[in-house]
């Protein structure tokens, strides 16, 4: 059998690593993600009026967010179903679609967020600096328009496959020859990764290299900044990387022939293992949201000791009455 149909054989049979894992990985990072996410939007919603240029970038990241939420009970229910897809050939394509929509807006947003801190702190007095959030907002529809384009052949391919009474539908499939819709989803899911990979490598760097330069004083008021790169790098690695890198094994893999058909089936169920890490970012959005806006902060602190002070505001306990066999109630404040 030639390796491209032995291939897709594998991509069709049962995937017992995935399955076992799979679905208790998506059910904690959705139940992590929402809280944080629903929170960042009501706090940014009620603040509309005193929105910064950061404030937008971070409002339009958790949209993104919600968006994967909202697509991840799906995908859920997909590997709970041993990977048989029951919702039909269009919301298969069109779930994908979300979830790519998605990692490549949570790409651009981070990015953009990062950029922002990048002029920040090296180039002060640059106009950038001083663009107002109206402008900011044109910014958010440029790159949500970008994304959409990029992720529409997801809507006009073909995603699933039917065999022996059985539904796979994967973005991400074995062809001997891609048709072109789906080899440009597969470019832009590599070029994205390190397209921004190297912005944000840029970035940390050259602020590093600005802040060594600087006084103990300007350099301690400068590094939130530092630390706000590095935890969106750190999102990057922990999220992006892993999909990208067995990705790439996959094809180098499958240029070795049959005998690593083995290997080749492992590093299969491995990638879709890193895709669910992709939805991870969901969760640890909201980390970028505390260090990048006081805002949310003040919120967060805010919830926090309103519910200590509902919580230990009153005390209530029973105290019998003296030669009685009943109680009454007494409030400590």
């Amino acid at each position: 059998m030639p390796f491209n149909d032995t291939a897709h054989c594998c991509y069709l049979a049962p995937q017992p690593l995935v399955s076992s894992i799979l679905p208790p990985m998506l059910i904690i990072e959705l139940l992590l993600g929402l809280p944080g996410n629903l929170m960042a939007l009501w706090v940014f919603s009620r603040h509309l009026r005193s929105w910064k240029p950061n404030v937008v970038l971070l409002f339009n990241l958790a949209v993104a967010d919600l968006m994967l939420l909202v697509s991840l009970p799906y995908q859920i229910h997909y590997h709970l179903q041993q990977e048989n897809w029951v919702f039909g050939h269009f919301w298969c394509r069109f779930n994908l679609f979300m979830l790519a929509i998605n990692r490549s807006a949570s790409i651009g947003f981070m990015t953009a967020v990062a950029v922002d801190r990048y002029f920040k702190v090296v180039h002060v007095h640059h106009k950038i600096n001083f663009i107002s959030s109206r402008r900011v907002v044109g910014i958010a529809c440029f790159i949500w328009i970008v994304v959409i384009l990029l992720r529409l052949p997801l809507l006009t391919s073909d995603l699933m496959i039917i065999k022996n009474n059985k539904s796979v539908c994967r973005s991400f499939n074995y062809y001997k020859n891609p048709p072109p819709g789906i080899l440009f989803h597969y470019i832009v899911y590599l070029s994205e990764f390190f397209l921004s990979f190297i912005v944000l490598l840029f970035c940390s760097l050259r602020i590093y290299c600005f802040l060594g330069r600087r006084q103990i004083a300007t350099r301690t008021k400068m590094r939130p900044a530092m630390k706000i790169v590095l935890v969106i790098i750190g999102i990057f690695i922990v999220c992006f990387f892993p999909g990208v890198a067995t990705g790439l094994s996959a094809l180098y893999l499958r240029t070795l022939g049959k005998d690593y058909y083995d290997g080749f089936r492992l590093n299969g169920q491995l990638f879709v293992l890193a895709l669910g890490l992709t939805y991870l970012n969901s969760a640890l959005d909201p980390i970028v949201y505390g260090f990048c806006s006081s805002m949310f902060r003040d919120a967060l602190r805010q919830s926090i000791h309103r519910l200590g002070s509902v919580k230990g505001s009153k005390k209530y306990f029973l105290q019998p009455l003296k030669g009685r066999g009943n109680a009454k109630i007494r409030t400590v404040k």
